[in-house]
């Protein structure tokens, strides 16, 4: 029953999608399929009976499966699920965008069939041989869709959901902290002024230094005597 109701929820998601990601869809869909078509032909002698014959047999690429055939199969169910994601309105960001890496999936996919047409899968059959069959080049049409639906989204540059985490609405600023009362009052700026509008005046004369007999007015300065010898202020 909850299997049910999931389908049912799906698809209307999914055609709720833009266009260019219901062809990205189709377009990697339709790769999945046609790794069940037959690719390659085998031919080898039939050595069961008195005289050898030649003999056929189609593969697919699960037949011959290898890491080319496990890259295609992982490119499509990597954008299957790109776009499911996308249609349950998931909240993430992947570099160069959804349409980057989608037209990136397909051109991996599309290098990876080229070279499967130069460099043939090995058989069991060590006698046999190996050729292409009309299924890898439906493979191969199916990439190129996939690649033309990824650049049509690229170029639509659709935004993706909003991420939940930076939309919490259980986020709070925290209070503001208030400023208590001045306990210092600015001066005024005239009383600086007031304290140095009169210069400091000098008057009389300079104090005497410490030790020294203090000087009458009008008496002269005599030059001190040289100390007496024994004198106990003299130091040599």
């Amino acid at each position: 029953m909850a299997e049910t109701r999931t389908k049912t929820a799906t698809i209307p998601a999914f055609r709720a999608l833009a266009p260019e990601m219901q062809q990205a869809a189709g377009a990697a869909a339709a790769l999945a399929l046609t790794l069940f078509l037959p690719w390659y032909e085998k031919s080898f002698f039939d050595t069961t009976g008195d005289r050898p014959r030649p003999e056929s047999a189609s593969l697919s690429a699960f037949g011959v499966f290898s890491f080319v055939e496990a890259s295609i199969l992982l490119v499509a169910a990597g954008v299957l699920y790109l776009v499911w994601a996308r249609s349950q309105r998931k909240a993430f960001h992947l570099p160069g965008g959804d349409g980057g890496v989608i037209m990136a999936a397909g051109g991996w996919a599309l290098l990876l069939l080229v070279w499967r047409l130069f460099d043939k899968p090995d058989v069991d059959d060590p006698g046999a041989t190996v050729g292409i069959q009309w299924g890898i080049f439906a493979a191969l049409i199916a990439a190129g869709a996939l690649t033309a639906a990824g650049a049509r989204v690229r170029a639509a540059h659709r935004p993706e959901p909003p991420n939940p985490m930076a939309d919490d609405a259980g986020w709070e600023r925290p209070p503001r902290r208030e400023r208590g009362p001045a306990t210092r009052r600015p001066r005024e700026p005239t009383a600086v002024t007031e304290a140095l509008r009169d210069p400091p005046g000098w008057e009389g004369e300079p104090p005497e230094a410490p030790g020294r007999a203090p000087r009458t007015a009008g008496q002269p300065q005599e030059a001190d005597a040289p100390a007496e010898p024994g004198d106990p202020d003299r130091l040599f």
